[in-house]
């Protein structure tokens, strides 16, 4: 009789510690799967700013490369302009001395 005693008790307690450490269990598994979840959101989160981020950086890269393209024309039209400013000093520097040899002729005339 005792030791039918002893044995459910045994038996209780196995299964009190057995449901204890299952329930135990099931709430740091349900923790787990909450955690992990919430860091899929997160790195879902974080690749889709890091998609926009990537477009936006290929939009100013492209418009970089619009404005280093203006630059160039600029660049290339000034030193058009300069080279014609300075034909138009050599042509204003020869014209000025002709206007001096023909002053100085119609003087010489006089």
């Amino acid at each position: 009789m005792i030791f039918n005693w002893i044995f459910l008790s045994l038996i209780i307690l196995l299964t009190l510690f057995l449901t204890f450490k299952m329930f135990y269990y099931k709430h740091f598994w349900e923790k787990s799967y909450e955690n992990e979840k919430l860091l899929k959101e997160n790195l879902n989160e974080a690749e889709l700013l890091i998609k926009k981020y990537q477009i936006q950086l290929q939009r100013a890269l492209g418009n970089l490369s619009l404005l280093e393209d203006e630059i160039n024309k600029l660049k290339n039209d000034l030193k058009a302009v300069k080279n014609r400013n300075a034909q138009y000093r050599i042509e204003n520097e020869q014209l000025k001395k002709k206007i001096k040899e023909l002053e100085n002729k119609i003087e010489a005339l006089l």
